[in-house]
């Protein structure tokens, strides 16, 4: 089977490539647009991307399965969270959609990101390293390192695979 994920983006790509192991699968990247902000500002805007991300891949490329992987973050009262989401898609049936992992963003992030700029870089300037975001990332320069984000997205990849499963299995009691 072959899987297209609408990222290059080594975190992104190893997820993938984690989360369908046991399967015999050909998986490969592409660089595609999301179709939404360089920042994502909310979850419906954050899994809009995905579901573009998986639908563009899958358009330009021979695979059965599209997979979009977006991070984006979620205002809200108590602050700016990071978030991040999923999609799987098949052609001529509906995208599976899976979120993961939320943390609370430290003020001096979410003053940046409400003036404009982009999580990666800001996160960049911020721990005075480059690419952060094809490394450990946000998420894992905030957790410490305890989870880094090939973990965040391998996650919600392992969910989706989940999803496809009990979809395949011809599970007609939920709507996917």
């Amino acid at each position: 089977m072959r899987v297209a994920i609408g990222s290059k983006n080594v975190t992104k790509v190893k997820a993938v490539e984690e989360a369908f192991k046991r399967y015999s699968v050909t998986i490969e990247g592409f660089d595609v647009l999301s179709g939404v902000r360089e920042q994502p500002f909310s979850d419906e805007e954050t899994i809009e991307g995905a579901i573009n991300r998986a639908n563009a891949c899958l358009e330009i490329s021979e695979a059965r399965l599209g997979i979009g992987l977006e991070g984006g973050v979620q205002p809200t009262k108590y602050g700016l969270f990071l978030c991040n989401w999923g999609a799987l898609v098949e052609v001529g049936k509906p995208p599976i959609i899976c979120g993961g992992a939320r943390i609370l963003l430290p003020k001096e992030i979410e003053n940046k990101l409400l003036e404009g700029q982009e999580l990666g870089p800001v996160m960049d300037a911020y721990t005075n390293m480059k690419n952060i975001r094809s490394h450990e990332g946000a998420i894992g320069i905030f957790t410490n390192g305890l989870i880094p984000r090939k973990e965040m997205f391998l996650h919600v990849t392992t969910l989706l695979v989940g999803q496809f499963e009990y979809r395949e299995m011809g599970h007609k009691d939920i709507e996917l």
